[in-house]
């Protein structure tokens, strides 16, 4: 039985190491996953991978998911080519609908003005000055940090550095409810920490 329509954006130069725990663990339970492209065209990641995006941008609705991710690209630095992107996850959190950001989609997110009133991290907090956002009081120096979007500010909001894709999984895992607490901590020390003994815990 399906969970929902977790969408994943996908865009010349994305990080595809970023994304790939999250989406393979929603995917194992009960989540279907859908690229969205800039186009209908195929974009090819950092990695060197070809993807021929399941939809467009202008296809994407918020009620047509449960949660929208936003990979790092080196894309994210050189200009506004996926400030649509980041215009899109403001459609999402104003909908109620999660948003999950990693490495240089914070920055898009922080020129969009999506991280001024919200708790959140991202590689280094001095990243994310450059962009000459205004929520630098709301930044954390964590592996990854969900905004639960409580303050009446929308869906809730996760944010990962470049090095934290695990973390950045847990986060996502944690709040689209695949596993309870117990499991969640053994599958995090199991993928991060090499943790053999929670294995066992996994297959309880």
């Amino acid at each position: 039985m399906t969970r929902g329509t977790v969408h994943l954006a996908v865009y010349d130069t994305y990080a595809d190491w970023e994304t790939g725990h999250a989406t393979a663990h929603l995917a194992q339970n009960g989540f279907t996953i859908r690229t969205v492209g800039p186009t209908a065209d195929p974009v090819t990641s950092m990695g060197g991978l070809t993807v021929l995006p399941d939809l467009t941008l202008a296809e994407l609705r918020p009620d047509d998911g449960a949660l929208l991710i936003l990979p790092g690209a080196g894309l994210w630095d050189t200009g506004d080519k996926l400030a649509p992107f980041a215009r899109a996850a403001r459609t999402f959190l104003d909908a109620g609908v999660p948003v999950a950001a990693i490495c240089g989609a914070t920055a898009g997110l922080a020129r969009e003005g999506l991280l001024d009133e919200r708790a959140h991290t991202s590689a280094v907090s001095f990243y994310l000055a450059a962009t000459g956002y205004e929520g630098g009081e709301h930044y954390i120096d964590a592996d990854a940090v969900t905004d639960d979007g409580g303050t009446g500010s929308g869906g809730a909001l996760v944010t990962a550095g470049p090095t934290e894709p695990v973390a950045f999984a847990r986060e996502i895992l944690a709040l689209l409810g695949v596993f309870e607490a117990e499991k969640l901590d053994a599958w995090y020390r199991l993928f991060h920490d090499s943790d053999a003994s929670a294995y066992e815990v996994l297959q309880g």
